[in-house]
């Protein structure tokens, strides 16, 4: 299984284990929801019930007097409900008689009755119709068995549970649909740390690869010709010397870009004077630059202290300078500006050697990248230079962009906040 195809497989996993925590969520939220608008639908009923209850001896008394005296049965008399049934049993739970405010004595010859359970609330379906009731014993020792009527509030109910089912599947296709957006986004970037690291590996293992050739080659070269003088293998101790100062700066610059990407590397900060820290650096250079006839242009003009790692700060200005001496050509200038504006120590590095292309300024600062990869190596470049000045100047908080200058060159604009 390859990578592509394990970030595929984690991305339904993920989606997956989304749509069922979420599921359970609604559904717990749903199953309460349902619980409380059920309780509240019947509270009117069961109210009626408990108040029935309460009254206790006064109301049953006068249902077993109109019925053991034989009178006219009044329902206004005992309540005004019309929703109420009241069922008067014996000792031994038969029906003596009904009180009702309809029509239906009938069905409540076989009502279920048990004298065991007494004064709580239950629910019982009789023929069709759903009724709230509760049991109570008189005094006497008979039983009353209230009933009220609740069809309506179980049509609401069975209303309300439809909804509320349709809202959950709907929910459920809703929460499939954000899962899947939101294990994509979350995946996002691991793939492309993946990628990127995985092209860093290649990319890093193709510049080991051609010095580690070649020095092979030349120590080779030399143990076949083990009774030579060593000048007359210069030229093969040279390159492979040359090959090794390759390698050890490749190494160390990759160390860096670990250290960045760990989060391990602090900054030294200390105060120090901007413009003449650069202005030693640029002494330096200029010896070099004259040798290949380009021309330093100093205009500094910040003269300010600021407070930053002053090796960082030095490393940044000795990449972009050795950058800009690399794609110059003879009599080219390399002028090198400083000022203060909106509160931030702007530097910049202007040169008017072989420009840089609108596309490569979008990859500028990826690692090993190169324009010309093939003209960049015969000048010793390998591509990681500007991500190390890159994350040097993110470590300090500031801003660095690469433009074209006015004329043929390169112009780059390094911010720090003050």
């Amino acid at each position: 299984m390859n990578e592509e195809e394990k970030v595929k497989k984690h991305l339904i996993k993920n989606m997956f284990l989304n749509l069922i925590t979420f599921s359970i969520i609604f559904y717990v939220l749903g199953m309460i929801i349902y619980s409380q608008f059920n309780h509240s639908l019947y509270i009117s009923a069961d109210s009626e019930l408990k108040k029935l209850i309460s009254q206790g001896n006064n109301t049953f008394g006068e249902i077993e007097r109109i019925y053991l005296n034989k009178k006219e049965i009044v329902v206004e008399k005992i309540n005004s409900n019309p929703r109420l049934v009241f069922i008067i049993r014996n000792k031994d739970e038969k029906i003596i008689g009904e009180i009702l405010n309809n029509n239906l004595n009938n069905i409540f010859n076989n009502v279920e009755f048990d004298k065991n359970r007494l004064n709580t609330i239950y629910e019982i379906n009789i023929e069709g119709y759903s009724y709230r009731g509760i049991n109570y014993k008189t005094e006497s020792g008979l039983y009353n068995q209230v009933l009220i009527n609740v069809d309506s509030e179980k049509v609401i109910a069975q209303k309300f549970a439809t909804n509320l089912t349709i809202a959950f599947v709907g929910s459920i296709i809703v929460i499939l649909i954000a899962s899947y957006i939101l294990s994509k986004k979350t995946l996002k970037p691991i793939i492309q740390s993946w990628k990127k690291q995985n092209q860093f590996v290649q990319d890093a293992s193709h510049e080991l690869r051609t010095p580690l050739a070649i020095i092979k080659a030349k120590q080779e070269n030399l143990l076949e010709k083990p009774e030579t003088k060593i000048i007359d293998n210069i030229e093969d101790i040279n390159a492979t010397l040359q090959e090794t100062e390759r390698l050890t700066k490749l190494i160390k610059e990759l160390m860096e870009l670990a250290k960045n990407d760990s989060k391990e590397q602090k900054l030294n900060k200390e105060k120090f004077m901007f413009d003449t820290e650069i202005k030693t650096i640029i002494d330096l250079y200029r010896e070099v630059a004259e040798t290949e006839s380009k021309k330093f242009i100093l205009n500094l003009g910040y003269n300010e202290e600021i407070n930053a790692d002053l090796n960082k700060i030095k490393e940044l200005i000795i990449i972009l300078l050795d950058n800009s001496l690399k794609y110059t050509e003879e009599n080219d200038t390399i002028e090198v500006k400083t000022y203060k504006k909106d509160n931030k120590c702007v530097l910049e590095v202007i040169d008017t050697g072989i420009g840089i292309s609108k596309e490569a300024m979008e990859h500028i600062f990826e690692r090993f990248y190169r324009e010309e990869k093939s003209r960049e190596r015969s000048k010793g470049g390998m591509g990681l230079g500007l991500s190390i000045a890159h994350n040097i100047v993110e470590l300090h908080k500031g801003s660095i962009k690469f433009d074209k200058n006015r004329e043929d060159g390169t112009r780059v604009i390094v911010k720090f906040p003050t």
